[in-house]
């Protein structure tokens, strides 16, 4: 399967191995620490910093609709302290997929160009306001996805 082949509807299994990082700033809200993976497109229009913000707040809707977790868990971590990043392996569904022609410019390469915007499947949204978080495609981070429920076709 490949991202061309997604679609609103679908669910799909999403994963990331961990990889070692740096708390840089913490605040009540999130815990920002040090990408390891993309690197900052010095001809974005956007001024990425190089970091990903991780909710903070235990149980919080952020926490739960955020792919990316830290290990150990974000609200006992620190500035200057060492933890993973990463995506515990859950099911998504997907909300939205975008695609570019160029490639989206989003401050750090690769430039994607899909973007599959995915809520967790027993994520309540019934009124559809919840933006969900991404998937970049391609993307340096070794996110894994499968589809594991197709969305159903209408039949006339």
């Amino acid at each position: 399967m490949n991202e061309e082949t997604v679609e609103v509807g679908d669910v799909l299994r999403v994963s990331c191995a961990f990889a070692p990082t740096r708390v840089v700033e913490v605040s009540d809200r999130e815990v920002s620490v040090v990408w390891p993976w993309e690197r900052i497109d010095p001809d974005s229009e956007v001024r990425w910093n190089g970091q990903y913000a991780v909710p903070r707040r235990q149980g919080s809707a952020e926490s739960r609709l955020s792919l990316f977790q830290t290990e150990p868990a974000p609200w006992t971590l620190s500035a200057g302290e060492s933890c993973g990043v990463g995506i515990p392996e859950q099911l998504v569904r997907v909300i939205d997929v975008g695609h570019g022609d160029p490639p989206h410019d989003v401050g750090w390469l690769p430039r994607p160009h899909t973007m599959l915007i995915v809520l967790p499947v027993d994520y309540e949204d019934p009124l559809g306001l919840t933006e969900g978080d991404t998937i970049s495609v391609p993307s340096v981070a070794p996110v894994r996805f499968e589809r594991v429920q197709q969305h159903p076709r209408l039949r006339y």
